[in-house]
């Protein structure tokens, strides 16, 4: 380990407040006593107030008024940058190495007591979530670049309904994960207007020379959403949506990240929904399929219809 990770490892262990001797920090960094000293020597140098006691109960520690200063995490902290990081590791964090390697640090800084204290926290908190190929995360990492630097790029995409993929040229305004995917969001040069791309489906990817600036607090996660579902304060062309069924079943309803959005109104065996007519019998008998005979629409009849109608396709399908 490099002399300013060791000599950062020694303030972390030194952050508890309790006395610690070269032995013990030696052991810890797999270091020689001297070179501990030595370390010792330079913090003090520079002006990190470190008291040393000698005896029995001797040691090393620091003066209270620099432990509690913003450059240390305490232990709640650190549990928390730890759990954040298992979630974007399993989200598909593009730049995962790195990750691994600060929380090694975290947790390799912090005295015996921390690390313990560390160790139980992390070993009951699991995120379970789908793998992301190597070429999505490679992908990832020239996306945030771009973004970073506003550096355009070409890219090779192929849409849902495209069998082909086409080159185009986008200036990457930001990038969102949403439904365990990951998007960015930017001007498409091929269109001339602001579009989302799912990274999935960049087959390709390539940093071009040409320079954008990006707008002025921009959001991506505003524009996409926006895009995603209709406008709330919109009622041309709203219908209601009545549903009954097992509560349990209405509760996925309401938080469904399509239907809850349009939710009005809820009882313990109802769920009343106000939805674009376009949008109920397009999407809306897809997501309701699945469950079964645990829930019932009541309204619109229309919709009722269009449930016999998929239905049936999917019976003609199968018995094909």
């Amino acid at each position: 380990m490099a002399k300013n990770d060791n000599m950062l490892a020694i303030l972390w262990m030194l952050n508890s407040g309790a006395k610690i001797t070269a032995k013990q920090i030696a052991e810890k960094l797999e270091i020689s006593i001297r070179t501990v000293y030595r370390y010792i020597d330079s913090l003090c140098a520079s002006g990190v107030p470190i008291v040393s006691d000698t005896g029995q109960n001797g040691g090393y520690s620091l003066l209270n008024n620099f432990i509690h200063a913003p450059l240390f995490f305490n232990v709640e902290e650190q549990k928390a940058l730890l759990h954040a990081a298992v979630f974007a590791n399993e989200a598909g964090y593009p730049f995962s190495e790195s990750l691994n390697n600060a929380t090694q640090k975290l947790k390799m800084y912090s005295n015996r007591e921390q690390e313990s204290i560390l160790n139980r926290h992390l070993a009951g908190f699991e995120v379970i979530n789908r793998d992301i190929a190597p070429s999505v995360k490679a992908t990832l990492e020239e996306l945030e670049l771009a973004v970073a630097n506003e550096n355009s790029v070409e890219i090779e995409y192929r849409t849902s309904h495209e069998e082909q993929p086409r080159s185009r040229v986008i200036d990457p305004y930001g990038m969102l994960y949403w439904n365990n995917k990951w998007y960015t969001v930017g001007f498409c040069q091929l269109r001339n207007e602001i579009r989302s791309f799912r990274a999935e489906r960049i087959l390709k990817i390539k940093r071009t020379q040409m320079m954008f600036k990006r707008p002025e607090a921009f959001s991506a996660r505003k524009f996409f959403l926006e895009n995603l579902l209709p406008d709330p304060t919109s009622q041309n062309g709203m219908i209601s949506l009545i549903i009954n069924g097992r509560s349990e079943a209405l509760d996925e309803l309401c938080i469904h990240w399509f239907l809850g959005h349009h939710l009005k109104e809820r009882t313990p065996n109802q769920a009343v929904f106000l939805i674009d007519e376009r949008a109920l019998h397009a999407f809306v008998p897809h997501f309701l399929l699945s469950y079964g005979k645990a829930i019932q629409v009541i309204e619109p009849q229309s919709l009722k219809r269009k449930f016999v109608s998929v239905a049936s396709e999917l019976m003609e399908y199968y018995q094909l």
